[in-house]
């Protein structure tokens, strides 16, 4: 997971963390987690966020091989 680059696409997208929490029916704790690399995204959430955020390529965000 590639924190930075999600982060910089909901920038880009206009789309707050809290937005981000509500349109996956998510904590924000639960968020912090997933971003931080602690608990992982469903393949169902990753599905969600690329339809909110308008992601061509999610692999080098979900996928990167640095942690973040």
């Amino acid at each position: 997971m590639n924190r930075q680059r999600l982060l910089e696409k909901m920038t880009a997208e206009k789309v707050s963390v809290g937005q981000m929490c509500k349109l996956l029916n998510m904590s924000r704790s639960a968020f912090y987690r997933k971003t931080r690399g602690i608990s992982e995204f469903t393949l169902g959430e990753c599905e969600r966020i690329v339809e909110i955020l308008k992601i061509e390529s999610p692999v080098e965000i979900f996928f990167d091989k640095k942690v973040s």
